[in-house]
């Protein structure tokens, strides 16, 4: 649980630039991409619900953030990852002018289900972010696209480093 608004835009810096790192990634074609045909929320809907959550989150906190509509998805995998540097980019502001060390500590009910602290909402949202950011790699995979490596190498930039110590 966060409890200085530095802090946490310090973590959250580097999960967003991870999920960037992810949707920079996408193709259109890929947007389409599920686990089974009996599974039926695709590459395309998690990217995008991931641009929708700040404001499921911030703003159910009580925070000022203009999102998307979540009825409007793009068809491009440059327009979200473009949608989610703008909302990211007004997250980041409106939390540092909006909220205070002090702010962290005040219990709510989020989503009229989950007491917490705004404190625990940053930890509710950047955990969030992270769970959708996984079930994308997968998704990404099965794609024919490769994942980036996010938290350590990927096969193929394990791969690759294998091969450059086998040449020295």
């Amino acid at each position: 649980m966060y409890t200085s608004v530095k802090g946490f835009l310090e973590d959250w810096k580097l999960e967003a630039s991870l999920t960037l790192q992810v949707l920079d990634k996408l193709t259109d074609a890929s947007l389409k991409q599920t686990v089974s045909e009996a599974q039926q929320r695709s590459l395309g809907d998690l990217a995008w619900h991931l641009v929708g959550s700040f404001g499921a989150f911030l703003n159910s906190a009580g925070l000022q953030l203009e999102v998307p509509d979540p009825k409007n998805q793009p068809t491009s995998a440059a327009a979200i990852a473009a949608a989610y540097r703008q909302v990211n980019d007004a997250a980041v502001t409106a939390l540092a002018q909006q909220w205070s060390d002090a702010k962290l500590q005040e219990s709510l009910r989020l989503f009229n289900f989950i007491d917490t602290t705004y404190g625990g909402v940053l930890t509710i949202m950047l955990r969030h972010q992270i769970h959708h950011r996984g079930q994308m790699t997968i998704l990404m995979r099965q794609a024919g696209l490769v994942a980036p490596g996010l938290y350590g190498p990927n096969e193929e930039e394990t791969a690759a480093m294998r091969a450059a110590r086998a040449q020295q």
